[in-house]
């Protein structure tokens, strides 16, 4: 379970939730230990993007994400940016912050049949969390130019990382995508 409990203010004028996540119980040696651990996020940042409105971002089959947009982190965790520029490509992981709700199984723009929320990229998840990647264009300071963004304005970041990926084109599979694909989709 993702609750926003607060918001904090930042200087670019943007308020941030700060997250909380609860777990499931546990196994320990056999026996189940009843744990709500209970993780906390804060976001290390904003998007910022040309979409006020979720009608506004490309879905569906042949989408192209091609918005340029920025990615601003928060002025004390700057030195986390420190050698960046050398990647290409980043993932941004991000909250749905707008989603306001969660279902297990809905039909996505791409297929005229329902699938799990864990095998799409639908906004309405148990944990709103979204991921996206991004071609990184350069860097000023605490804002990094991007091009690639899926997301709203003012969409809190929780983290970003390099994107690298060990697996072989030839090896990945785009399972359902692929058939709605081939059989002409919606």
């Amino acid at each position: 379970m993702l609750r926003t409990v607060a918001r904090r203010q930042v200087a670019s004028g943007y308020q941030l939730p700060v997250l909380r996540m609860r777990t499931k119980p546990r196994q320990f040696f056999g026996m189940t230990k009843r744990r709500d651990t209970t993780y906390s996020m804060r976001p290390i940042g904003t998007v910022h993007s040309p979409f006020t409105d979720r009608s506004e971002i490309p879905m569906g089959r042949g989408a192209k994400h091609e918005a340029e947009g920025t990615l601003e982190v928060r002025r004390d965790l700057e030195a986390g940016l420190t050698d960046i520029e050398g990647f290409s490509h980043l993932y941004v992981i991000w909250v749905f912050h707008k989603a306001g709700r969660s279902e297990l199984v809905g039909t996505p723009p791409t297929d005229d049949r329902p699938h799990g929320v864990f095998a799409t990229r639908a906004p309405y998840r148990p944990n709103p969390i979204g991921l996206t990647v991004v071609r990184l264009l350069g860097r000023e300071g605490t804002r990094l130019r991007v091009r690639g963004l899926d997301m709203l304005d003012g969409t809190p970041i929780l983290d970003i990382k390099p994107y690298l990926t060990s697996v072989p084109e030839a090896q990945l599979k785009r399972g359902w995508l692929a058939a709605a694909e081939a059989r002409g989709g919606v």
